[in-house]
């Protein structure tokens, strides 16, 4: 399980749920549902959901969901790479969005939000979203924002959190960041789970990476375990947009947008020097997505480097000669994560992430030594955090939006250690540990991947094709 974003934690102790005992269902939530979490029967919703949702009142002609509609996993017939895809979602997935009954009375809901791990654009928008969802269409009125991550709810004395209102979420989404000061680690289910039950909190939104829906689920089998009735409901976040299963994860296209600008920026300095070459190093520990989409917006890389593909350094400065003799210059996008097995350290921080060595300056300080005696040059732009940190673009925010919505109407319907992402562009609920099992790569035979090879003219040596 990754640890990236320092949430994950070990288990809660104790006797451990039945929901370990066998791979989750995407398509089968009873053990998912307030109602059903008990117990090995099968999820009844529109039978077991018993309150009238005030939005049928507030929008008389809403188009309300009926509470079993799903949405296929793969929807691609005589797919030529089936042996690719997996199974995972062969049940379908539950769609998230308003049902005309509820499981949950609103007067009764008082609700949390966190956001853990590191900033990505669109976590304001996320918590204006739930807030304001909570507040006007089901007229809760406490709601509380927890403070640095897991830590605010292991701690709320030293992490004191903050009420959240319409008036007081009204502008966060125009800026990056997080008003709740996103934190790493923390972790303690038993801990959280007390103070759960100490503040009567019986709504939990949960915003971040795959540990911290990891960690988001072994807080809902601490929860099971004492029959502490809460609805836990992830948000996944991940700039690098590795997030399985799901379409797309927030933040990630403002992200590309960012990175696209620093690769214009290269361009610009190598196309303004005798045998330049400009090198970008953008973020992607375990996954080349930005890098792949960056260098498909910008339409001036000729060179990708992603964690995905290992590379030959002798294939890749010849690609930098023979470019440099085509065009005069070079532009290079490469990942954080790529190239590992070149610059590798060997170690860990403290919270057990690899310590990744920096292959940016590495392919500088290569590029400067084989250009220097024919006079060429690299221009180096590391960017780091200033893709994450800016502020959310406008499709962003409306993703973010969407997902906010569904994530309140998928707590507010009783779901429990779920978490809320598009699939085929419809907002679904997936069970937080299916979703946390692994990470998403970029695929080497998808259409974006050969549509980056064949855009940048790369060798097939460096492609991995």
């Amino acid at each position: 399980m990754s640890k990236r974003d320092g949430a994950s934690a070990p288990a809660s102790g104790g006797k451990k749920a039945k929901v370990e005992d066998a791979t989750p269902s995407s398509g089968k939530l009873g053990p998912y549902h307030l109602s059903s979490w008990q117990g090995d029967v099968e999820l009844l919703e529109g039978e077991n959901n018993k309150v009238l949702s005030p939005m049928v009142k507030l929008y008389p002609k809403f188009q309300f969901l009926n509470p079993d509609e799903r949405v296929m996993g793969n929807i691609i017939i005589n797919d030529a790479k089936a042996d690719t895809r997996s199974d995972a979602l062969k049940d379908g997935t539950v769609r998230g969005n308003a049902c005309k009954m509820i499981f949950w009375e609103p007067s009764t809901v008082k609700a949390a939000i966190v956001t853990c791990g590191g900033l990505c654009p669109g976590l304001n928008s996320v918590i204006r979203g739930i807030t304001n969802c909570l507040w006007n269409d089901y007229d809760v009125r406490s709601i509380i924002g927890i403070t640095s991550g897991y830590n605010g709810l292991v701690n709320v004395g030293k992490h004191p959190p903050m009420e959240l209102t319409p008036d007081v979420v009204c502008e966060i989404h125009m800026k990056g960041g997080s008003v709740l000061k996103a934190g790493r680690g923390g972790f303690d289910a038993e801990k959280i789970c007390n103070t759960l039950e100490c503040l009567a909190i019986n709504m939990l939104f949960v915003i971040g990476g795959d540990g911290t829906q990891y960690a988001g689920h072994l807080l809902y089998e601490a929860a099971r375990q004492r029959n502490l009735p809460v609805s836990i409901v992830g948000v996944p976040k991940s700039i690098d947009n590795d997030v399985l299963f799901i379409d797309r994860t927030f933040g990630f296209n403002t992200a590309v947008s960012a990175a696209s600008t620093c690769i214009r920026n290269a361009w610009v300095e190598a196309t303004s020097c005798e045998k330049g070459v400009g090198i970008v190093k953008l973020m992607g520990r375990d996954a080349g997505f930005i890098c792949v989409n960056a260098a498909l917006a910008s339409n001036i890389v000729d060179l990708v480097m992603i964690p995905e593909v290992q590379v030959n350094l002798t294939d890749v400065l010849k690609y930098v000669d023979e470019t440099i003799e085509r065009k005069g210059y070079m532009v290079i996008a490469v990942a954080e994560g790529a190239g590992q097995e070149h610059v590798a350290t060997g170690d860990l921080d403290a919270t057990g992430h690899t310590v990744y060595g920096d292959i940016g300056t590495f392919m500088r300080d290569l590029v400067n030594k084989h250009l220097k005696p024919v006079g060429g040059r690299s221009f180096y732009i590391d960017p780091s955090y200033i893709v994450r940190s800016v502020p959310i673009d406008p499709n962003d925010h409306i993703y973010c939006s969407r997902l906010a919505n569904d994530a309140v109407h998928t707590a507010m319907r009783g779901y429990t250690g779920v978490c809320v992402g598009a699939i085929h562009n419809v907002i679904c609920m997936l069970p937080s540990r299916l979703i946390a099992s692994g990470k998403k790569q970029v695929k080497l035979r998808s259409s974006g991947w050969q549509t980056c090879v064949q855009n940048c003219k790369m060798p097939f040596c460096l492609a991995a094709m």
